[in-house]
């Protein structure tokens, strides 16, 4: 079982940018894809992004051109760079394969606020 592990949340003003990170446990090497979920209390979880294994990126229509998802395999390392944060992209932010496979993480609390 995949071990998971999101940093890089933070108390962030309107907009400006976090850098979020996962590390996985094992590699994840070129099999799976890789995805970025949010979830705010009271809510289901949703996709933010998620990167293919050959590298082909795709995003939430919220994301509108702010967000890049990255990964880099050699340590089993998937990113998540925010710009232009809202105060609507306060949550808590997890990695998983995309489709979701392993258990999820804890997260990393994404607070945008003045």
């Amino acid at each position: 079982q995949v071990q998971l592990v999101e940093t890089g949340g933070g108390l962030v003003q309107p907009g400006g940018s976090l850098r979020l990170s996962c590390a996985a446990s094992e590699s994840f090497s070129r099999v799976y894809h890789m995805g970025w979920y949010r979830q705010v209390p009271g809510k289901q979880r949703e996709l933010v992004a998620f990167i293919s294994t050959d590298g082909r990126m795709n995003y939430a229509d919220f994301v509108e051109g702010r967000f890049t998802i990255s990964r880099n395999n050699a340590i089993s390392t998937v990113y998540l760079q925010m710009n232009s944060l809202k105060p609507e992209d306060t949550a808590v932010y997890y990695c998983n394969a995309f489709p979701e496979l392993w258990a999820w993480g804890r997260g990393t609390q994404v607070t945008v606020s003045s």
